[in-house]
């Protein structure tokens, strides 16, 4: 059977939109973007999980995320890789908030210069993603969450929320001590930080078997916060090691009570 090149042509175009007709839409997701920021003469690079518009609306919330001592670097690749990262890539398509993922340098906490590069990165993507001011959020895992406190202390009213993750105020006796500095000075470094940030809402979590950031850490805050009337939560995962992290970001109610928080 002979078929005239005009039906040829014709059978093709129906063909062609018949699969056209079936191929999926595209899903409108967040995403990772990667960014760069010259902060005191030096250039960081860092991280930026920006929501869906679905998901996060004109004006999302923000979250500031500080990453624990193993992810330190200049890959600008650890620090998604470990902590809230792992969250956010099982929750792409509804996950509502601007997070922001500054990296520490090799034997670096965060204080001093890198506390600062921390918080220029957090107001360039504030800018660049138009945040919400009023709902930017602190949250850090392990040495991190040391550093949510010591930014925190730094610039008390610039945050909504607090959300410290196996972190503590002191940690003396181990091969790297950790410690806040803004309160390092003080009789007791737990009532001090808790008198200083009371305003603050904090949900505190820690794994119940943590042997590198020892539980104490938490409940001695926790017990500094609600003597003085503070607005403080405490979730502490009787099996789990220092590796709280994955439990805490899992918790649903976690997220709701973070964006309802406002400064």
């Amino acid at each position: 059977m002979k078929f005239h090149p005009h039906s040829l042509l014709v059978m093709f175009a129906l063909l062609l939109g018949a699969s056209c007709s079936h191929s999926p839409a595209k899903v409108d997701t967040g995403r990772f973007e990667q960014r760069e920021l010259q902060v005191e003469g030096a250039v960081h690079r860092y991280q930026v999980f920006v929501p869906s518009r679905e998901a996060g609306g004109r004006k999302p919330a923000v979250v500031l995320f500080l990453h624990g001592s193993g992810e330190r670097g200049t890959d600008n690749q650890r620090q998604i890789e470990v902590g809230l990262g792992p969250y956010l890539r099982q929750h792409m398509a509804d996950f509502p908030a601007i997070v922001v993922f500054p990296q520490a340098k090799a034997g670096q906490s965060w204080s001093g210069a890198t506390a600062r590069m921390a918080l220029a990165e957090l107001d360039a993507s504030v800018r660049e993603f138009n945040g919400d001011d009023d709902r930017i959020a602190l949250t850090g895992i392990s040495r991190g969450g040391y550093g949510v406190y010591e930014l925190a202390l730094m610039e008390p009213q610039r945050f909504s929320a607090l959300v410290p993750v196996c972190g503590g105020i002191t940690q003396p006796g181990i091969k790297e001590p950790l410690q806040v500095d803004g309160v390092a000075g003080a009789p007791d470094p737990f009532v001090a930080a808790a008198q200083r940030l009371q305003h603050l809402p904090m949900w505190l979590f820690h794994g119940g078997q943590d042997d590198v950031v020892t539980p104490d850490q938490s409940r001695h805050m926790v017990e500094a916060m609600r003597r003085i009337g503070g607005n403080v939560r405490y979730t502490e995962f009787a099996q789990a090691g220092h590796n709280a992290w994955d439990p805490a970001y899992a918790t649903a109610d976690l997220w709701p009570w973070l964006f309802a928080q406002e400064r």
